[in-house]
């Protein structure tokens, strides 16, 4: 079953994707060669609870920490270990979601770990855009058809590959409503989006082919053929003419750019 969202809501799941997005980029300032996912696990953690907020991750379905922290060719749902000490070069996708007043916020950025190589570069760059082109067609009226073809059609212009197997979610009182958002369909298919839906869009997109892995904990998806992988997140509510972005990258691109 698909929950409208009140406008009242909606600005109770903004404040949870704003407390998400400031939690990313307070990671942002962190992410360099020879710390640890760990590590930044627990500032993540820190951060969300100084704010009167609970991790949503952390304990989700089992899960054991506060955030998914996924290594070049890992895809998503990586566990932060203090083992996993990130080096030169390399890209780390950080997710993470929040519970505040009974509401998720749940949002995702790749961050380069110090300077990387210009084709994954661009792999990052054409994600990204994936998910600008998917939020472009987040609104009353579209199909959530309409969103997959959007981010596939931008990701596989480019030579890339889309994972099929994951998509975006509804969002709300609970981390995974309905509908699921794919990445990847054709135009003019699937759920009607209208006014007061709140959905995660969240490309997941592989240098190489889109086949992917389990890995032996249980949580962490790779990329099957070892090439790097990039994901990117934000949450918005379908509106009339144009997506109301709830999350925003504005916090951490201020980080990463100083």
């Amino acid at each position: 079953m698909i929950y409208l969202k009140t406008a009242e809501e909606i600005e109770l799941m903004r404040e949870s994707n704003l407390l998400v997005s400031k939690t990313l980029a307070e990671v942002g300032k962190h992410v360099r060669p020879g710390v640890s996912t760990a590590a930044l696990d627990e500032i993540a953690e820190a951060f969300i609870r100084d704010h009167d907020a609970v991790p949503g991750f952390k304990g989700y379905q089992g899960f054991p920490a506060t955030l998914c922290t996924s290594v070049n060719s890992q895809v998503v749902h990586g566990i932060p270990s203090k083992e996993v000490i990130l080096r030169e070069g390399d890209i780390v996708s950080v997710d993470c979601g929040v519970v505040k007043n009974g509401y998720y916020g749940d949002t995702a950025f790749t961050f380069a770990v110090g300077e990387t190589a210009p084709e994954v570069k661009r792999l990052m760059k054409v994600t990204r855009e994936s998910l600008c082109k998917g939020i472009e067609k987040a609104v009353t009226g579209q199909r959530v058809g309409d969103i997959g073809y959007a981010v596939q059609q931008h990701a596989e212009s480019h030579g890339y590959s889309v994972v099929r197997e994951l998509v975006g979610h509804g969002l709300g009182r609970r981390m995974h409503e309905e509908p699921e958002v794919p990445n990847y369909g054709r135009r003019g298919s699937g759920v009607k989006l209208k006014k007061g839906m709140v959905i995660c869009i969240e490309p997941m997109i592989n240098m190489g082919k889109r086949q992917i892995n389990q890995g032996a904990d249980g949580w962490t998806i790779s990329a099957a053929d070892h090439q790097p992988s990039a994901h990117f997140e934000l949450a918005i509510a379908v509106d009339n003419g144009k997506a109301d972005i709830l999350s925003t990258f504005s916090y951490i691109d201020e980080v990463i750019h100083k």
